[in-house]
């Protein structure tokens, strides 16, 4: 298995130069590869096949960054390519610009080019950068590649791509939880719990309004828009850190509280667009909360079980299984016409997707316990 941890590095003035001219020079062969397969495509109705090397020639200046990062670039490049042929939903390759906040490049490991030790980390013609070492990293994993990223704000991060045996053996679950989501308080669990989210966006929401005002009156080009600029990218990190921070401490506690945990496999991106509450979805990371579950979950042998979006939990009783015909999101009590039990909607909903949940995973055990027994009868028979 793979696992990625991120480090903050601190570079000189020199290193900052390079790093800069290295996302510039990933960017533009990208860009470059992608117009010239573009063109060359229109014109023969045929693949074309290039490399960053083919360019050096016309451009020497790409020869002063690290080439693993060029290769790194052709290599994503290939992939979009055949996400886009095998789905066409997921869009043609598009071109990277160069406002875009997200700046990086990846390096790959070859004999011994990067090292990791004494808070310095050695990379490709950066040569040795300072390095915050917040954790040690086990004997056993095996460094593949490093990522140098860069933020609005300025600070520079090293994640460090590791590969390690995976030994852990799944463990026979005997304490489910089910969660279902909410808008306000992230979730609310079927122990009666919710997770009481902070909303931190809101929460600066007022501060942020006034400093993007200011930055907006700022000439473009000067250095107080810059300086502005600053202002308003620090705020948003400070709130991206602040929810980061509590979704990882939530999730390990319900990590080491349960063996399962049952979810309702919603999809984030169309709730995030809505003009409704989209703002709402984009503030709690609901979607990065479950990533957080699922590999924590995984890393000691426990389950993360997905029900199926068009499973009826909010409509169906939890406690003698009747379904009702309509319920609007207006209605936040659930009133059973049946057995006439009356409860939290979003609590009812996470009794019924536990249990669905439990269902599901009974199965699936069950179905994998008999495929070992076919096996082994197959085995013993030859």
């Amino acid at each position: 298995m793979n696992k990625a941890i991120k480090f903050r590095i601190y570079p000189n003035n020199e290193q900052k130069i390079l790093i800069g001219k290295t996302f510039g020079c990933v960017r533009f062969v990208y860009n470059k590869m992608l117009a010239d397969r573009i063109e060359h495509y229109e014109n023969t109705h045929d693949k074309l096949k290039v490399t960053p090397a083919q360019y050096k020639n016309e451009f020497p200046w790409l020869r002063e960054v690290d080439s693993l990062a060029l290769c790194n670039a052709q290599l994503n490049l290939d992939r979009a390519f055949s996400n886009f042929f095998r789905d066409k939903r997921i869009g043609f390759p598009k071109f990277k610009s160069k406002k875009s906040n997200r700046q990086c490049y990846t390096t790959n490991l070859v004999r011994g080019n990067i090292q990791l030790e004494n808070g310095f980390l050695k990379l490709p013609k950066l040569k040795v950068v300072k390095i915050k070492q917040h954790r040690n990293i086990p004997e056993d994993y095996r460094l593949k590649s490093v990522t140098i990223s860069r933020t609005p704000t300025g600070k520079y991060y090293a994640g460090l791509l590791y590969e390690y045996d995976y030994h852990i053996e799944p463990i026979v679950p005997e304490i489910f939880l089910g969660i279902d989501y909410s808008m306000k308080e992230l979730f609310i669990a079927s122990d009666g719990t919710s997770a009481k989210y902070p909303q931190y966006y809101r929460q600066t929401q007022k501060r942020l309004k006034k400093e993007q005002r200011k930055l907006s009156n700022c000439k473009k080009g000067s250095n107080n828009r810059n300086k502005q600029r600053i202002r308003v990218a620090k705020l948003h990190e400070k709130v991206a850190d602040q929810r980061r921070d509590f979704l990882h401490k939530l999730s390990r506690q319900i990590t080491n509280a349960v063996d399962a945990v049952c979810i309702e496999d919603l999809n984030m991106k169309n709730m995030s667009r809505t003009r409704m509450f989209g703002k709402s979805v984009h503030d709690n990371g609901f979607g990065k909360f479950v990533s957080m579950l699922e590999y924590k979950l995984k890393d000691q042998g426990k389950e993360l079980v997905r029900v199926g979006k068009w499973f009826p939990s909010s409509k169906m009783c939890s406690n003698c299984g009747s379904m009702r015909e309509s319920l609007s999101l207006g209605e936040r009590v659930y009133h059973c016409e049946n057995c006439g039990i009356i409860l939290d909607r979003d609590l009812n909903a996470s009794y019924n997707i536990r249990e669905e949940g439990k269902r599901m995973l009974l199965q699936k055990q069950k179905h994998r316990t008999v495929g070992h027994t076919e096996i082994a009868r197959l085995c013993c028979s030859h």
